[in-house]
């Protein structure tokens, strides 16, 4: 399994609507919002990386209100 934690930069006032909608793809386990640079962190745990990229660069980027999102794949 991969595991990948997903940071996502929303719309101002997006935070909360964006996370309902993100934990409902399939592959992603949560999603939080936080402080700091990012709104929101999302977790996936998936078979292949290529499930990471989809999730990431083609679901969740495909969200309106999404303004950006940095994922990082764990070593471990």
């Amino acid at each position: 399994m991969v595991t990948a934690f997903i940071m996502i930069k929303a719309n101002t006032g997006e935070a909360d609507r964006l996370r309902d909608n993100i934990e409902e793809i399939e592959g992603v386990e949560s999603a939080h919002i936080v402080a700091g640079d990012v709104d929101i962190i999302a977790k996936a745990r998936v078979k292949t990386p290529a499930a990471v990229k989809e999730i990431s660069a083609t679901r969740i980027q495909g969200i309106q209100g999404v303004e950006d999102t940095q994922t990082y794949i764990a070593m471990d």
